[in-house]
């Protein structure tokens, strides 16, 4: 297996220790990452990515990220890597700090990690019985504190699945432990709003802007529309399934439950044009502001 690591201005060995004990990104969890595909060589929509990171890094109070040096480190990991990398994660922490939650002065550490990894080709999906707390200070945050996460996927694979979806404390449709999620439901695509507390994925957004280029009628829904109910419709087939994330595109939900799903047409219309506009923007940009 392929495995490229950079850390602290250069490749590493990886198997070489990286970090010291006192990191906040260890002991406490105090971090971010991103999680990029590789696409003809290149990171799909490293722009985006790295502007979600800047986001998280301002809403964590972590300063400016130097974006500049996350190019150049994954640059060198996709060239290290020698056309072999499928998947590249970047993760930055506040540095070491004191025993406890309170940060140190840093600075920063910043992991970048190649593998060649397959990409998963099919979704099992259970529903998760806990919630996500929309209003929480990670709430839509691509944080490491990630042990809840763990816990769902954890509980995913006990019956058979790969992933998880979960409500907010409200009870409304939020997302997928590791994925967005789209619904196609009475005649339209409808995702769940930020306002859910579901992160701001990148492939959802950009399946919202080019399903809606290509005419199709999609949206994200109003705050509470769209309840923990509406996966009922699904077991019914009166509604259709799809989770979105970096690593499946737009990906049909195989199974919910343990009971086999069929894909809607809508979706794997969705599904093609996304593919078809990765292929031809491999690095789309930010939207534009209206």
């Amino acid at each position: 297996m392929t495995t490229v690591v950079w850390s602290a201005g250069s490749l590493r060995d990886p198997d070489a220790p990286l970090i010291t004990a006192w990191d906040h990104g260890l002991t406490v969890g105090d971090g971010l990452f991103e999680t990029m595909t590789v696409r003809d060589g290149g990171i799909f929509a490293l722009t985006r990515h790295l502007a979600r990171l800047s986001y998280g890094a301002d809403r964590l109070g972590l300063g400016v990220v130097d974006t500049d040096e996350v190019r150049h480190a994954v640059a060198e990991v996709l060239r290290a890597g020698e056309g072999a990398v499928t998947r590249v994660r970047v993760t930055l922490t506040s540095g070491p700090g004191p025993m406890g939650s309170a940060r140190g002065d840093g600075p920063h550490t910043l992991v970048v990690t190649g593998v060649d990894v397959k990409r998963p080709r099919v979704c099992h999906a259970v529903r998760a019985p806990w919630r996500r707390n929309e209003r929480g200070a990670l709430a839509g945050v691509k944080s490491t504190s990630y042990a809840e996460n763990a816990v769902m996927i954890a509980f995913a694979r006990d019956k058979g699945a790969d992933e998880a979806i979960v409500a907010n404390t409200q009870g409304h449709l939020c997302e997928g432990t590791a994925s967005n999620v789209i619904l196609e439901r009475q005649g339209e695509l409808v995702t769940p709003p930020l306002a859910s507390g579901c992160l701001a994925g990148i492939t959802r957004g950009l399946a919202l802007e080019w399903g809606a280029a290509a005419g199709m009628p999609i949206r994200a829904s109003a705050p509470g529309e769209l309840t923990m109910a509406a996966l009922d419709e699904v077991l019914t087939g009166e509604t259709h399934l799809a989770v979105t994330s970096s690593t499946r595109g737009v990906q049909h939900v195989s199974s919910l439950d343990g009971q086999a799903l069929e894909p809607g047409p809508m979706l794997r219309r969705l599904a093609a044009q996304f593919e078809l506009r990765a292929e031809q923007e491999p690095d789309p940009g930010l939207p534009r502001s209206k």
